[in-house]
C-alpha cells in the first residue's frame, strides 16, 4: 500500500492468494490495487495513504481477530468516516461474525462464494457513495468558513451575538435551501409549528421551564434540524422509493454531522443559543420509547426542546408534499402522531398538540396557499 501519485488505490489487507488478482482484474484500469499480509503494517500503511485510499478490502482468515483489529485501528483514527471497508468472508462464517463487522463500521460483507460482478457492483457503489459525501462535506466547510467570515464582520459591527447567530440560521437557511433539500415553506413551518407548541408548553406545563425568551431560541434554532442534510449525498436525500439499511444508516448520520457544522457556525460565547441548536440537530429524531436515534434517549432524557421540534418535524412531513408522498390530510395526519404511527411522545406534549391543533392546521394551510402562488408565478 505504497502512497504513490496516481490513481485512486484500493487496499487489500489479507492472506488469500488470489483476492489481489481478483480486484486488479476488476478495477486495475481504474484504481491501484496492493496488498499487505502483516496486519501491523497494514494499519501503519492505511494510515500513510489515507488520501489515496478509495477503499480498504479485509479478507483475512480470522475476520473475529484480525478483522476486528483492522477496523478499530481505522476508527481510532477516524478513517471509516472517510472511506468504505469491505470484508470478505467465508461462506461459513457466522451471522453473528457479520453483524459485528457492520457494528463495529464496516460498509459492507460479501460472502463466499462470489463473482465478480457482485464484487463490483458492491465496491463501486460504496467508493461512490463515500467520494460523493467527502466532496459534500469539503464544500460544506468550504461554505461554513466563508459564512463564518462573514458573520464575524457583521458580529463587530453590530456588537451583538445573538443577532449575528439569528442572521446566520437564515443564511444557513438559504444554503439548504439553495441544495433543494428542504424548501423555505417547511423552515417556515416547521418554525411555525415549533413556536406554537413551545408558546403551549411554557403556558400549560410551567414545570419544564419555558419563558418567552426560551420559547424565541427554540423557534429559531429549529429551523436548521435538519442542516446536516447538507452532507447527504443527493442520490439517498432525493431517493423517491424506500431507502435501503445501508442507506438509511448514512441518512441518519444528517443528526450527528449536523452537530459538526453548528460547531464551525454558531458561537460557543452564546452558550444557551449554542446549546440549545446543538441540541436539537442532534436529537430531533429520538423517541419517547427510546427507539429512536442516534442517542436512542427514552423519555424526559430528550430535552423539551428537541422534543417539541421533533414533533413540529413530523407534523409538517406528514401535511406536506415529498419526493415519497403526497401530503396527508391534516385529520389524518392529526390521527398518526395521536396513534403512535409515527413513533412514541409524550403525554404532556401530546396534550398540547391537541390544544394547538387549530393553529397548527391554520399555519399549515397558509403556508401551503403561499406555496402554491409561488408555484404559480413560476
Amino acid at each position: 500500500m505504497e502512497d504513490k501519485q496516481g490513481k485512486k488505490l484500493i487496499g487489500i489487507v489479507g492472506n488469500v492468494s488470489d483476492t489481489r488478482s481478483v480486484f486488479t482484474q476488476i478495477f486495475g484500469e481504474q484504481y491501484d490495487v496492493d496488498d499487505e499480509t502483516n496486519l501491523y503494517e497494514a494499519a501503519k500503511k492505511i494510515i500513510a495513504a489515507k488520501d489515496r485510499l478509495a477503499a480498504v478490502v479485509l479478507d483475512v482468515a480470522q475476520p473475529e481477530k484480525e478483522g476486528y483489529a483492522i477496523i478499530d485501528a481505522m476508527n481510532k483514527q477516524q478513517l471509516l468516516q472517510i472511506m468504505p471497508v469491505i470484508v470478505m468472508l467465508a461462506q461459513e462464517a457466522s451471522a453473528e461474525v457479520e453483524l459485528v463487522c457492520y457494528r463495529k463500521g464496516a460498509s459492507a460483507v460479501i460472502r463466499r462464494p462470489y463473482g465478480p460482478l457482485v464484487i463490483k457492483e458492491r465496491v463501486q457503489h460504496w467508493i461512490e457513495l463515500f467520494q460523493t459525501r467527502n466532496q459534500l462535506e469539503q464544500r460544506v466547510q468550504e461554505q461554513a468558513e466563508a459564512i463564518r467570515k462573514q458573520f464575524q464582520v457583521m458580529q463587530k459591527q453590530e456588537g451583538s451575538l445573538r443577532a449575528s447567530d439569528e442572521r446566520l440560521i437564515d443564511k444557513i437557511c438559504t444554503v439548504i435551501e439553495y441544495r433543494n433539500l428542504e424548501s423555505r415553506y417547511h423552515l417556515e413551518r416547521v418554525r411555525g409549528f415549533s413556536r406554537i407548541l413551545a408558546t403551549t408548553i411554557m403556558q400549560n406545563y410551567p414545570e419544564y421551564g419555558l419563558d418567552q425568551h426560551k420559547v424565541n431560541v427554540i423557534a429559531t434554532a429549529s429551523a436548521i434540524h435538519d442542516v446536516g442534510k447538507i452532507t447527504i449525498s443527493d442520490t439517498i436525500l432525493l431517493k423517491p422509493g424506500r431507502l435501503t439499511k445501508d442507506e438509511f444508516e448514512i441518512m441518519k448520520s444528517h443528526t450527528t454531522r449536523g452537530c459538526d457544522i453548528v460547531r464551525m457556525l454558531v458561537d460557543e460565547e452564546d452558550k444557551e443559543y449554542y446549546d440549545i441548536c446543538m441540541d436539537i440537530v442532534r436529537h430531533h429524531h429520538e423517541k419517547y420509547d427510546g427507539k429512536g436515534y442516534p442517542d436512542g434517549l427514552r423519555g424526559e432524557d430528550n430535552s423539551i426542546a428537541a422534543q417539541i421540534v421533533g414533533l413540529a418535524d413530523i407534523y409538517d412531513a406528514l401535511v406536506s408534499d415529498r419526493v415519497y408522498k403526497s401530503a396527508y390530510p391534516p385529520d389524518k395526519a392529526y390521527e398518526m402522531i395521536k396513534n403512535g404511527e409515527c413513533g412514541l411522545f409524550s403525554i404532556k406534549l401530546l396534550n398540547c398538540f391537541d390544544i394547538s391543533r387549530g393553529a397548527l392546521e391554520q399555519l399549515a394551510e397558509e403556508t401551503r396557499a403561499k406555496e402554491l402562488e409561488a408555484a404559480d408565478r413560476t
